[in-house]
């Protein structure tokens, strides 16, 4: 406890896990577990503890849910020579692994849907002197209720530091810095040089379970790192520099070398962040190998930026109001049927492509499964034949798996097979198919494949798990007598549900009952296995012959032969047969009915026996590893392979997407100009689908009319009438298209977007002293410093959050920016009638010319009280907001609303 005093520690100990001293009792009560005291010749110890099988539950709680650090000691067996050392003690027990949130590897309560990044994020600047060593974890969300990252006094919270915000001297260049991440799961590496203006919204698109930083970096004066993470509530971990420094110390755990392009395009901030990175996930896994995929240059990749405000607002991964995956824009279009696959369509709508050349390469792929839809189909269910392989290589890559992970990739390895199969009859030379078919390399892959079918026992897994789930059912049996004899109702609602369930545990006769062997590889898998299963065939043999032989000795037909923990090898009698024993031999235990006793002959064949049974297990397990050795051998074409199944998953995931809801295939080019006939927002429209309703289409022709020409459009309208939708759903559309999936459209040409920003909704950022105009200014500066020509930007109700005149004066000044200056695609919705006369008063909407152009929505009015919104958006400005009528929707008391029409009237008469 006190080398990992981090860490909590779980210590295994037979059939449980078990937490001492201080950890028990902070731990216990947060576990739901009952902290007893042991007596120990030191004192009383305070414990606590679960089953084994439980493992993964309470990890789960640990490190996802208390953002704790873990070790876990397990048991290992000593040798002949280890137990003399020791003192006779059969196992020793170490910390075999440190498990953080950011460094997960095949933990069942990973998101099967989402990567499980850690990133590293190193400063470039000269490190003040006095900096900690060492590495401890800080949690800026826990820190403010009162509970750490880690149970370590010398740790402390970004919050803790009292930072301000981090805005700094506008004229000082923004602080440089490196970053690299890393999946431990999946392999995948990544580095990024940027600025610190820049970090939210690359935190927003990675959203990393974990934040490494140099421990030097803590002595430094404020620069703002501190407060954007503690702003969105990262896990942050202090670490210090090891002996990683230079890219050629990356080598050993890379799975191939880095192309030589890439290795002289790294930055020095790049390398240090690696650096770290590496060295930090080294220590967690404590001497496990690790085979990564080269890192790759987010330089070199061509995305669309998305910042963090658009992300949010967008509701793009989640939604606003509740933080929910349903609602939200990947919710509306997943259709994959893999774990991996659902990865990657995370990965490409965080990061759409600006690559015309990627871009028409996956709707060109998704055209094709929309023609052929037996293709598409047959596809998919090869798909929902395979694995999450991405993750199974990894966890041979980690030198973990077992021989359900074989059988697994096995099946996969088939299932690719099939597709290339399927693909290569569809195909042609020039076609889309063609380049995903001549990516897979399956020659070395299927040889592993039959390898693996020819040594495991399928049968025999089946088997083993189900003496796994008898010794599970054991320790539980076990856990609900003590309950039951000492615990309280309470601790009994503590045990899983259905526990009672389980399979009957094994009683110790049946346990070694020679029907109950299970063997994981099949006999033919080594030539060793093949010989040592026929002498234990002989050997079984023997033993029937001796049974028979003792039989015919004693006159006792009832007589068996068995094995015991307490009394070896013996021979047992029972009923009439015991009674009628002879008087000569000496009885081990013996009652009315039965009797038992030991037979030379017995001792030495059950020795023989033992032995011939260690032997299978040796060679099993030789086998075994020779068959991951194999697995990491193969690693480079497994990965390659697998990233062709994640991206024939999504396309076949648009195809069927496409045709369930009528998308269009969008056209790409180089322009400025965004053309979208009877565009729909993709999630709205879903949502009235199921209300009964339908959604109004609208046209977008933003920077239609020429090379200037209404590049901005100012829309106005009533509140409730689809303002907002309109600039969110052609932003989405935007993102879809630049994505490779079809869109909900008639009709869309767009010329590629570089970057997405928003400024939609309202929010304050209280602890950082910041009221709802203060952050709605900070983001409107940073679209305006930000945005380029080929940018597209959606700005809803600028200045709203102060007077009339100066949210006019703030919001034309935007428009007038945005028009004159950025040049740049805009949707612009105001209530500030006056911002349309300013633009016309200055020439900016000049008919046929200006860069901006008017467009409205309206009310529907009967003349009786009744009206109905027009979504339908038509040239020109509508200057009545109707805000009253919202007013009365939302119930507001009708005095209320009399006297806001007598104050409205009075208003409209000036």
């Amino acid at each position: 406890m006190q080398k990992f005093d981090n860490c909590v520690l779980l210590t295994r100990v037979g059939g449980f896990y078990e937490l001492y001293f201080e950890h028990a009792e902070e731990y216990g009560p947060l576990l739901n577990l009952k902290v007893a005291q042991k007596k120990t010749n030191a004192g009383p110890v305070s414990m606590a503890g679960f089953p084994f099988f439980q493992l993964d539950r309470f990890l789960k709680i640990l490190v996802q849910d208390l953002n704790r650090y873990v070790a876990v000691a397990e048991e290992f067996p000593n040798n002949a020579p280890e137990k003399v050392k020791s003192g006779g003690l059969m196992h020793d027990r170490r910390v075999a692994r440190i498990i953080t949130p950011g460094t997960l590897i095949d933990e069942n309560f990973m998101d099967p849907y989402a990567n499980n990044y850690v990133l590293a994020v190193h400063t470039m600047v000269t490190p003040l002197e006095g900096g900690a060593d060492g590495a401890v974890a800080t949690s800026a969300a826990a820190e403010e209720e009162g509970q750490g990252g880690v149970p370590d006094s010398s740790s402390h919270s970004v919050t803790d530091r009292n930072v301000t915000p981090a805005t700094g001297d506008p004229a000082a260049p923004p602080l440089p810095l490196g970053l690299a991440w890393l999946d431990l799961s999946t392999g995948q590496f990544y580095t990024q040089t940027t600025d610190l203006s820049a970090l939210p919204s690359i935190l927003s698109r990675i959203c990393p379970k974990e934040v490494v930083i140099d421990s030097g970096t803590q002595a430094q004066a404020d620069h703002g790192l501190f407060s954007i993470l503690a702003e969105d509530r990262h896990l942050v971990t202090y670490s210090s520099f090891g002996e990683i420094r230079c890219l050629s110390d990356w080598a050993p755990m890379l799975e191939s070398d880095i192309p030589p392009a890439t290795r002289d395009a790294f930055t020095e901030g790049e390398v240090m962040a690696g650096s770290l990175l590496l060295h930090y996930v080294k220590e967690q896994l404590l001497g496990l190998s690790m085979k990564l995929q080269p890192p790759m240059r987010h330089e070199n990749m061509q995305i669309m930026s998305i910042d963090k405000n658009s992300m949010r607002s967008l509701e793009i991964k989640q939604t606003i109001r509740d933080g929910n995956f349903r609602g939200s824009l990947l919710h509306a279009i997943r259709r994959t049927v893999t774990k991996s696959g659902a990865r990657l369509l995370n990965d490409w709508l965080s990061a759409p492509s600006t690559s015309l050349d990627i871009i028409k390469f996956r709707q060109d792929l998704v055209a094709r499964f929309i023609e052929e839809p037996d293709l598409r189909d047959a596809v998919v269910l090869l798909l929902r034949r395979s694995h999450d392989s991405q993750r199974l290589v990894q966890k041979f890559a980690l030198g973990r798996g077992d021989p359900d992970d074989l059988v697994a990739l096995a099946n996969t390895i088939h299932a690719t097979d099939s597709i290339r199969q399927l693909l290569t009859k569809a195909t042609d030379e020039s076609s889309c198919l063609a380049r995903m078919t001549a990516r897979l390399d399956l020659k070395g892959p299927l040889r592993l494949a039959r390898r693996i079918k020819e040594a495991i026992d399928e049968e025999g897994i089946v088997h083993h798990h189900e003496m796994e789930e008898s010794e599970a059912g054991k320790m539980m049996a076990l856990a609900q007598e003590i309950v039951s004899t000492q615990g309280t109702q309470e601790d009994a609602a503590v045990l899983p549900k259905g526990a009672a369930k389980k399979k009957r545990p094994t009683s110790v006769r049946e346990a070694y009952a020679d029907d109950n062997e299970t063997w994981i590889m099949k006999p033919q898998a080594s030539p060793v296995l093949r010989q040592v299963h026929a002498d234990l065939a002989a050997l079984h043999a023997e033993k029937e012959t001796l049974t028979e032989t003792l039989r015919d000795e004693h006159g006792a037909t009832s007589l068996t032969l068995r094995w015991s923990p307490a009394l070896g090898h013996f021979c047992h009698i029972k009923g009439k047969d015991a009674r009628s024993i002879s008087s000569n031999i000496r009885a081990l235990s013996s009652s009315k009915s039965t009797s038992s006793f030991h037979a030379p002959e017995w001792t030495r064949l059950g020795q023989q026996l033992e032995h011939a049974r260690h032997s299978i297990r040796t060679e099993e397990q030789r086998v075994f590893y020779t068959l991951r050795a194999a697995v990491v051998l193969n690693l480079v074409k497994l990965r390659r392979n697998a990233a062709v199944l994640d991206e024939l998953d999504v396309a076949t995931s648009f195809a069927k997407l496409a045709v369930e809801q009528g998308l269009t295939r969008p056209l790409l080019n180089n322009s400025t100009a965004h053309t979208i006939i009877g565009g729909r927002h993709p999630t709205v429209e879903g949502g009235l689908h199921e209300q009964g309703r339908n959604f109004v289409r609208n046209d977008c022709l933003v920077g239609s009319g020429g090379s200037s020409a209404g590049r901005l459009w100012l829309i106005t309208g009533p509140n409730m009438a689809g303002k907002s939708t309109f600039l969110r759903q052609n932003a989405l559309i935007t993102i879809l298209a630049q994505v490779g999936c079809y869109v909900p459209a008639d009709y869309a040409e767009l010329g590629v977007v570089d970057a997405i920003f928003s400024r939609v909704g309202s929010a304050d950022n209280l602890y950082r002293d910041q009221s709802t105009f203060m952050v709605e200014m900070m983001e409107t500066a940073q679209i305006l410093r930000g945005a380029t020509p080929r940018s597209f930007v959606i700005m809803d109700e600028i200045g709203r959050g102060t007077t009339p005149e100066d949210g006019t004066a703030v919001a034309y000044a935007c428009l007038h920016h945005l028009v004159t200056v950025n040049q740049c695609r805009t949707l612009f919705a105001t209530h500030f009638h006056k911002v349309a006369d300013l633009a016309i008063a200055e020439g900016l909407a000049d008919d046929g010319k200006g860069g901006v152009e008017m467009y409205c929505t309206d009310v529907d009015e009967d003349g009786e009280g009744g009206f109905i919104y027009v979504h339908k958006l038509r040239k020109g400005v509508n200057r009545q907001s109707h805000a009253l009528k919202v007013a009365r929707l939302a119930n507001m008391p009708e005095g209320a609303i009399s006297v806001a029409q007598k104050v409205l009237g009075i208003h409209q008469k000036l």
